[in-house]
């Protein structure tokens, strides 16, 4: 059963959450101090967060960043801050995906199913090898000589899907397939972004070059 973590101070949709999730089948439980939310997501180790970005003391933002330093889960942003510079930084510190109140409950569900869909399936194997760096799967790094860099779970996909087809071009579209399952969620806005993100990691662990630009045609490792 996957686990879900709510962080929304707002006590009338947590509690909406709480029972659709739990309707649903899921693990719910929703933050109701906000003092220590990163530990608390240790504690409870999530397979999904839903994060709001308008909480007290802290945002949602540097809230993203923190959990991203402790846990391995997923996190959608689920707010109603409209803006595409909102969600161009949320997906930047981290967040899978965004989604805007008020939501369709059925598209909520299913971008929930989508990102626990994607997160799920690179389990099955543990780690991948090419071009001189090292894919953990499980633990959703990536190495190089002996740096190791955290990946997001958007960045892990994206990273493996370049690694199993190594040498070869992989395009835009498929890329947004392998991350999203369906492009109705994703635009090239967000794959850009992710891209962006993943290549300052492997520029980190002295790989700068790693990911090309074939231009017109996609991106080759």
């Amino acid at each position: 059963m996957y686990k879900i973590m709510i962080i929304e101070d707002d006590p009338s949709t947590r509690e909406e959450l709480l029972l659709l999730l739990e309707n649903e089948g899921y693990n719910p439980e929703a933050v109701a101090d906000f003092e220590d939310v990163p530990e608390q997501a240790v504690r409870f180790a999530p397979d999904l967060i839903l994060l709001d970005i308008g909480l007290p003391g802290r945002d949602g933002f540097s809230l993203c960043a923190a959990l991203r330093k402790s846990v391995k889960a997923s996190i959608i942003f689920v707010t109603s801050r409209d803006s595409g510079l909102d969600e161009v930084r949320a997906l930047s510190l981290g967040g899978d995906d965004y989604i805007t109140k008020p939501y369709s409950v059925p598209v909520l569900l299913a971008r929930i199913k989508a990102v626990l869909r994607r997160g799920g399936g690179l389990e099955q194997q543990e780690t991948l090898e090419a071009a001189g760096i090292r894919l953990n799967l499980t633990r959703g790094t990536v190495s190089a000589g002996d740096k190791t860099a955290l990946l997001t779970r958007n960045e892990l996909q994206i990273l493996a899907c370049l690694m199993g087809h190594a040498g070869e071009i992989v395009s835009r579209a498929d890329l947004i397939e392998a991350l999203w399952d369906s492009r109705i969620y994703i635009d090239d806005n967000t794959l850009t972004v992710n891209m962006t993100r993943l290549r300052g990691k492997l520029a980190e662990l002295g790989q700068p070059d790693l990911i090309a630009t074939r231009r017109g045609m996609g991106y080759q490792l």
